[in-house]
């Protein structure tokens, strides 16, 4: 199934050839860097335990709605017609803290599927599949029904649940892109976060943007070139974008 939502990094384009890269056996599967869990979503099951992890605090919200609240969700969302100023005012509402969970999580469920690119900052215009999405909801609370849901540094998270068995999906801010992500990443984090991996007991895959920086951190581990069309070009101009999976298994 698809992601609800859309997210900057989002790997709806690559999923495929993540998947291919998986090994056969693993018992519990953790998304690292959660952002629209388009891998987590890709199959029906992982592995027997599921993790969804990011540190953005209304992501998490809104995953948590889903997967606990999500008749509520459909009754905040099912009224509201899309228009700049109800764009707006959710701008202004997000992060106010006399809201409950729920109304947090249509708030910010309207700024990502509203925004250009899912930047959340200036309304698209677009038509989007708003009341589709909203109907659909009670599928993605089942499908969310067994995962846990964490918002923890990845050095926290992976420490949990490091063991034999596990497999850890890290999709990090991309090097020298961190800018369009709405956390914080720097270059340190990316030496800390090679650094953690360098000592887990489990598995793990890493997609990361391709440059000399990154190749240059992770050498020695298997490297794997791909491609995907840009998506911030017009849909005439087929220019490719260059990335690479990393994991540390053949």
């Amino acid at each position: 199934m698809n992601s609800f939502i859309k997210w900057v990094g989002g790997k709806r384009l690559l999923r495929k050839q993540i998947l291919n890269e998986f090994p056969q056996e693993v018992t519990c599967y953790v998304e690292v860097f959660g952002g629209a869990a388009w891998i987590l979503f890709a199959k029906e099951k992982h592995a027997e335990v599921e993790v969804y992890n990011d540190v953005n605090r209304n992501l998490v919200n809104l995953f948590r709605c889903v997967k606990y609240h999500a008749d509520a969700l459909y009754e905040e969302l099912k009224w509201l017609f899309i228009s700049r100023e109800q764009f707006e005012q959710a701008k202004e509402d997000v992060n106010n803290p006399n809201l409950t969970d729920i109304q947090r999580a249509a708030r910010f469920f309207i700024l990502v599927k509203c925004s250009f690119g899912a930047k959340m900052q200036d309304f698209s215009g677009k038509r989007v599949s708003f009341s589709r999405t909203i109907d659909d909801l009670g599928l993605f609370k089942e499908r969310l029904r067994a995962t846990v849901i964490e918002q923890l540094d990845f050095e926290k998270l992976i420490t949990l649940y490091d063991r034999e068995g596990t497999l850890f999906y890290a999709d990090p801010p991309y090097y020298e892109a961190e800018g369009y992500y709405a956390e914080e990443f720097l270059a340190s984090d990316h030496i800390r976060l090679k650094e953690r991996l360098d000592k887990i007991r489990g598995k793990f895959i890493l997609t990361y943007n391709d440059c000399p920086f990154i190749r240059e951190l992770y050498q020695g581990y298997c490297i794997i070139s791909i491609e995907r069309q840009s998506n911030i070009t017009a849909p005439t101009v087929k220019k490719m974008y260059r990335e690479i999976i990393i994991k540390n298994f053949d």
